[in-house]
């Protein structure tokens, strides 16, 4: 299962955030519907958000992506895919020493 995460902070911290299933290259409706329920207006997509979201899955909004006053500092999204193997770090620093 995929979902998209949106996160709206305000002074560093997460204030509100959801989540919805969506499946790959629906992120665009998930959004606006997710929107929608929290009650905040949806952003603008503009070309920096289009390339931040294809090459990491996850873009942030600012005061600049909206029309209507968004009345937090910024809208993080971020694409959650459930089926994808989690990839572990061979780095020696990164294990898990038990004492």
């Amino acid at each position: 299962m995929s979902r998209i995460w949106v996160r709206l902070i305000k002074r560093h911290r997460i204030a509100v955030q959801d989540t919805m299933p969506c499946p790959r290259g629906g992120e665009k409706d998930a959004l606006i519907e997710l929107c929608r329920e929290m009650d905040v207006p949806a952003p603008m997509w503009l070309p920096k958000n289009e390339r931040e979201y294809e090459q990491f899955r996850q873009t942030s909004f600012t005061h600049d992506n909206f029309v209507e006053s968004l009345g937090y500092d910024r809208m993080e999204i971020e694409f959650l895919d459930d089926t994808e193997r989690s990839h572990k770090s061979g780095d020696p620093r990164n294990a898990f020493d038990s004492m």
